[in-house]
């Protein structure tokens, strides 16, 4: 009961808070890209939130901790946020005084994508039962390097870059994605500094890295 409360009080205030980030910039409700990125984002976070809490509930839990300890993830935590705000509003001031002309097309191809990052991003999650929100090496922890892992060494990260920058042009919105294209940098630095640490602390890490070459782009990076 304490990991249920726990999980819907974190959503609902996700919710509250990226709504009041989009609307209140914006001016009204009437935002209809607005009510379609919140769709996007939390009806399949809500399904996939029960679907651990009744399957895995200790990967729920460790999901659920965000808190870091290292002073690099620290700042790489507070930098995301920072664009995750900025995006938002620039999203809600774009709708409010019609600053994008962005083709209906574009942004139904980028919830499709978005859709379709969200499916991968579940995959990695079943893939990796050590996955989680802060960077750490568990008792027991193992190389995972089959699937998406088997490709590149981060698919999470692969995942997330094109979730995040699908996401203001789901919001109808080419200024907001000026915040957004930030967000490959932030996680180049948050990986870098992860992988320090899995070549410090976890086993057969080594190896891993020179079975699978490519971090998160196949034969780019």
């Amino acid at each position: 009961m304490k990991l249920l409360i726990n999980a819907l009080t974190k959503f609902v205030c996700g919710l509250l808070l990226v709504g009041l980030l989009i609307f209140l910039p914006a001016g009204t409700l009437h935002y209809t890209y607005g009510w379609l990125f919140i769709g996007l984002l939390f009806v399949p976070m809500l399904i996939a939130g029960f679907v651990m809490f009744f399957k895995t509930p200790d990967f729920l839990a460790k999901r659920l901790d965000a808190k870091e300890k290292q002073a690099t993830q620290k700042g790489v935590v507070a930098f995301s946020g920072l664009m995750f705000i900025a995006g938002f509003v620039v999203a809600g001031l774009d709708f409010r005084f019609g600053w994008s002309a962005m083709p209906a097309w574009v942004v139904i191809t980028a919830s499709v994508l978005f859709l379709t990052a969200y499916a991968l991003y579940a995959e990695v999650m079943r893939e990796n039962a050590y996955l989680s929100r802060t960077i750490k090496v568990e008792q027991g922890q193992t190389v995972v390097d089959t699937g998406l892992y088997g490709i590149v060494r981060h698919p999470m990260y692969a995942v997330t870059i094109l979730l995040f920058l699908m996401m203001p042009l789901v919001l109808g919105s080419w200024y907001a994605l000026i915040a957004f294209a930030f967000y490959p940098a932030i996680i180049i630095v948050r990986l870098k500094d992860e992988e320090n640490l899995l070549t410090r602390e976890l086993p057969g890490y080594t190896e891993y890295k020179k079975k699978v070459k490519y971090r998160i782009i196949p034969f780019v990076w």
